[in-house]
């Protein structure tokens, strides 16, 4: 390695990305190419970084398998940040096996992060926590013990475990101290803000709550029956019951627990499950289907009665009932907490994170744009979407997958 490639990628690590382009910028050897990629990576060029880096991955020879893999980890990481999930995970995973077979063991870890971090994307957080490093090794450089520290947080935030969480920022902290990279100092300290911001609403009894996530964490703990429209699930205990794959029986569920312990009319029902009017026999019928389906899932947590006017709501052991409310109501709340990172996604990423057709979230999109809640930059292909952030309170509620099924 000659003296300015060894000098930029000293600059890289540093965070100096003009630096390194000042010693590299007129060379078109692959690994001047390579540095120039990731320079342009860190400015925010992402397609012009992922262009320069196809070309100095073709620019390697045949016997030259470590340099190539780095630039399929360099593209994987540029492709993460311009939100593209489209790509196979089989390509980064042979870079990672490469890397580590050839004891170039921080590019393999930061192979497995990237992994870890597109899986966090896409709501797989049983994957993601399974595919995490049993543990930061302390000769890894800081930077990357500061990323891995941060996404076994976000694994934990995930899984509403705060405490595991509490120590992996702090850990992050320190590591990204000794890192001295201005925008990983920043990104560490807006995951330990999420800690302090309201993560949702405590809602009953005419009044509601805001909650941080440790407050979240011990109201699901408590043992009450929580009626959680974060995740569209039902909580008690140990025991959780997802009738999200029927929207339907959640907004009965909600409807019952709002009334509890009183009764809500036939037609108030069918008028919020159904949303109509004028309720038919028709109606009437599927309401009776739809609560009885309800009525065998909740079998663990809850019975539900029929009354002269409707039906009630009766937890199991005298539990309370809890209502648990996003920090922001619609729709489309989900994707406006995706859209809320800052980056720019475009509608396929975004129909894969949320598990719905992409033309279901072109609609969504089209919605929100009218209401001034998200913008659109470029066209047709190229297209992407942003929102500003949500200050004031944390969406990671409200983010695909937010807890695996108990």
């Amino acid at each position: 390695m000659d003296s300015l490639i060894a000098a930029a990628a000293r600059a890289l690590v540093a965070g100096d990305a003009l630096g390194a382009l000042k010693r590299v910028a007129l060379r078109d050897d692959p690994s001047a190419l390579a540095l120039r990629g990731i320079a342009m990576a860190q400015l925010g060029e992402h397609p012009r970084a992922r262009e320069l880096l196809r070309r100095a991955a073709r620019g390697f020879g045949a016997h030259e398998d470590v340099a190539r893999a780095r630039c399929v980890v360099a593209e994987a990481e540029v492709a993460l940040a311009m939100r593209d999930l489209r790509g196979s995970p089989r390509t980064l995973a042979a870079a990672a096996a490469t890397l580590e077979a050839h004891a170039d063991r921080s590019n393999a870890m930061q192979a497995r992060l990237i992994a870890v971090r597109r899986l966090l994307l896409l709501g797989r957080l049983g994957e993601a926590a399974s595919a995490l490093p049993a543990n930061a090794v302390p000769k890894l450089p800081p930077s990357l013990v500061a990323v891995a520290e941060l996404a076994a947080a976000e694994v934990a935030l995930r899984s509403l475990r705060t405490v595991p969480a509490r120590d992996s920022l702090a850990r992050a902290q320190d590591a990204a101290e000794r890192a001295r990279v201005p925008a990983l100092l920043a990104e560490v300290a807006e995951a330990r803000a999420v800690l302090d911001r309201p993560a949702a609403r405590r809602v009953g009894a005419g009044c509601e709550q805001p909650l941080r996530l440790d407050e979240v964490e011990a109201l699901l703990a408590s043992g009450a029956l929580v009626v959680d429209a974060c995740r569209r699930r039902l909580h008690a205990g140990a025991t959780t019951l997802p009738p999200a794959r029927r929207p339907v029986l959640f907004t009965l569920a909600r409807a019952l627990a709002e009334a509890a312990p009183g009764e809500v009319d036939r037609r108030a029902l069918i008028a919020r499950a159904f949303r109509t009017r004028h309720p038919d026999a028709s109606h009437r019928a599927r309401l009776r289907v739809e609560i009885g389906r309800l009525r065998a899932l909740a079998v663990p947590l809850a019975r539900i009665e029929a009354t002269a006017r409707g039906f009630a709501l009766a937890p199991s052991g005298g539990r309370k009932v809890v209502i648990l409310a996003p920090p922001i109501d619609g729709d489309q709340a989900s994707l406006l907490a995706l859209l809320a990172d800052g980056a720019a996604w475009s509608t396929s990423a975004l129909a894969l994170a949320l598990g719905a057709s992409q033309r279901t979230i072109q609609r969504a999109l089209v919605e929100l744009e009218a209401a001034a809640s998200v913008r659109s930059i470029g066209r047709a292909r190229a297209k992407r979407w942003l929102s500003p952030p949500l200050a004031g309170f944390t969406t990671i509620l409200l983010l695909p997958a937010a807890l695996p099924p108990g």
